[in-house]
């Protein structure tokens, strides 16, 4: 099986702290994901100074400023994030951030090889053709979306140079209720659109990302902080660090245990096949000449002799010599 791409979702979670954030990559590399994301934006153009928080926001911060006001203290500055991105160069695991708005899209490009497009962006027209011109490998999330709306930025996307594309289901409630995953869908969307699939997952725990996983996904991105008892909009709905380690340790264990679609044995299967499988054995004394009957032949381990399914062809047959209760038959 393919590996499976780890996206730890560092998000907001450094609280506009670059300190924070570095210590995010750290921890992201300790626990083995292979990409740390963050999230790029200019606060007044992306969200207006009318744009409410939403109802999550508002319970996890207690507050009821603007989605504006919000966002303006969770922003990193552009040389944070430049300074950001070296960070992960030097710790060992990539970089990746989230745009926001088409100015944080141009400057994000020198920095990244992949996009990440959020669910809250799949029906952005100008900001799938500016995604699109940058022929880079795009993975694009698609809460909230309609098949319909997800085909429509899927074609965009394509008419304007984007060749590798990974469609996440995601479901966007921060945490997202097990009863609203609908985890198959992912099957869906491959048998739909053709492309990989995977999972951004909000739920609590790790369980679905291992089921993701073993029905297929290429991708999957779990949101995580240092301490989820810190303030901020998203820390609540965020695995911590070990128990984002236990995440990706349980992913590699699927990875490994899925194989391949061939029914084959393995080494330890072909040591113990002899051991547990049985044969023909003579279940009484049986003298030279006496014909194999039902009555004095029976099947026991090891497997090392005649196999069961010969039953037939022994019964009838004349034994060559004399056999002991329990030694092998021998024709």
């Amino acid at each position: 099986m393919k590996k499976t791409l780890i996206i730890a979702e560092a998000g907001v979670n450094h609280n506009g702290d670059l300190s924070m954030a570095k210590k995010l990559v750290e921890e992201a590399k300790r626990c083995g994901a292979d990409i740390v994301k963050f999230q790029t934006f200019h606060s007044k153009k992306l969200a207006s100074k009318y744009a409410a928080m939403a109802e999550y926001q508002k319970e996890n911060l207690g507050t009821e400023e603007t989605q504006a006001d919000m966002l303006s203290k969770l922003a990193l500055t552009h040389e944070e994030y430049i300074e950001l991105a070296q960070h992960c160069k030097k710790v060992g695991i990539q970089f990746l951030s989230t745009p926001f708005d088409i100015e944080s899209i141009r400057f994000l490009d020198d920095l990244q090889e992949i996009w990440k497009i959020p669910s809250g962006e799949i029906t952005n027209y100008p900001y799938l053709v500016e995604i699109g011109k940058t022929k880079k490998k795009v993975i694009i999330s698609t809460g909230m979306a309609e098949m319909e709306e997800i085909a429509e930025a899927i074609k965009l996307l394509k008419e304007n140079g984007t060749k590798d594309i990974t469609i996440l289901h995601c479901t966007t409630e921060y945490p997202a209720e097990i009863r609203d995953v609908n985890l198959r869908a992912m099957e869906r969307m491959r048998e739909e659109f053709g492309y990989p699939v995977g999972y951004s997952d909000h739920t609590e725990g790790i369980e679905v990302d291992l089921a993701a996983v073993a029905l297929g996904a290429a991708v999957i991105e779990k949101h995580f902080t240092l301490d989820r008892g810190l303030p901020g909009p998203d820390h609540k709905a965020s695995l911590e660090p070990d128990e984002l380690k236990l995440m990706v340790d349980g992913i590699r264990k699927i990875e490994a245990a899925l194989g391949s679609t061939e029914k084959k044995l393995s080494e330890t299967e072909l040591r113990n096949r002899e051991t547990v499988r049985k044969s023909i054995v003579a279940g009484r004394k049986i003298r030279a000449g006496e014909c194999f009957t039902e009555e004095n032949i029976t099947t026991k381990r090891p497997g090392t002799g005649i196999s069961p399914m010969k039953w037939n062809e022994v019964l009838g047959m004349r034994a060559g010599r004399d056999f002991e209760e329990d030694e092998l038959i021998e024709l």
